[in-house]
């Protein structure tokens, strides 16, 4: 490896271990994960969709709610400013988190077929699987926290 990989490596771990940021990014992703709990619950108990698509559904309204609040408060002061650059954010977090979905959903339907595990439980366990690499994605990719 040569040195400008390993500072490129090193400016990015260094970025990450903001604890400020770190728990705001926890704080954003409880409230974002109870509304994707209340959603999938309710599109499950209240209509004929199956599970994954009411996680489908769940997932990106919750992804809204994390989005905007995170840009307002977690993430306010990185990012170009303007609304080309706002689009461009929303559109790499849902790309971040699409790889947290999927590993959610994953989860969530092993647990769920393979180990009778009731639903909710298993969609919970899911998303503590995912937390770190939204986190770690979210941070370098989508805000870019790491050019300060």
């Amino acid at each position: 490896m040569t040195d400008s990989l390993v500072d490129a490596v090193r400016m990015r771990v260094r970025a990450l271990r903001s604890t400020t940021r770190f728990r705001q990014f926890v704080g954003v992703g409880l409230v974002g994960a109870t509304v994707d709990i209340a959603v999938l619950f309710l599109l499950v108990e209240t209509t004929s969709l199956g599970r994954p698509v009411a996680k489908l559904f769940s997932w990106e309204f919750g992804i809204v709610v994390i989005f905007v609040i995170n840009e307002r408060w977690t993430f306010a002061s990185y990012g170009e400013v303007g609304l080309r650059a706002l689009g461009r954010r929303f559109l790499r977090s849902n790309v971040v988190r699409l790889g947290g979905f999927l590993v959610t959903l994953a989860i969530l339907e092993l647990l769920v077929r393979q180990f009778g595990i009731w639903y909710m439980l298993a969609n919970g366990a899911g998303m503590g699987v995912g937390f770190f690499v939204n986190y770690t994605c979210e941070s370098l990719y989508t805000w870019q926290v790491h050019q300060e």
